[in-house]
């Protein structure tokens, strides 16, 4: 009887930590995290602060989408792109993206 108590609570845990990662597109404005939602507008001022602030090392990129934050697991995959209007492909992982591909959106 308790096997099968642990083999629900196993499942059930499964199933939450699926739940909490999966695949998505997902439109929005690679920024830095320093400043995130204040430059999502994506003009040229907020480009060359983004860019600046991550080039420098003092923000790490992030991805701001439909007015929430989210970070990457690797911004080395999106670090070309910082300041643009993107569609980035990839798993979600509670605030966290792992990039599989990112393409400018236009």
């Amino acid at each position: 009887m308790s096997g099968d108590i642990s083999v629900k609570k196993l499942a059930l845990a499964f199933s939450l930590c699926a739940a909490s990662m999966f695949a998505a597109e997902m439109k929005g404005t690679i920024t830095d995290s320093k400043c995130g939602a204040a430059h999502a507008d994506a003009s040229e001022k907020s480009m060359k602060c983004s860019q600046a602030c991550v080039k420098s090392g003092k923000a790490e990129a992030v991805l701001v989408s439909d007015g929430k934050v989210y970070k990457f697991s690797d911004a080395s995959k999106v670090a070309e792109h910082v300041g643009h209007k993107v569609v980035v492909t990839g798993d979600v992982n509670g605030e966290t993206i792992t990039v599989a591909s990112v393409k400018m959106d236009h």
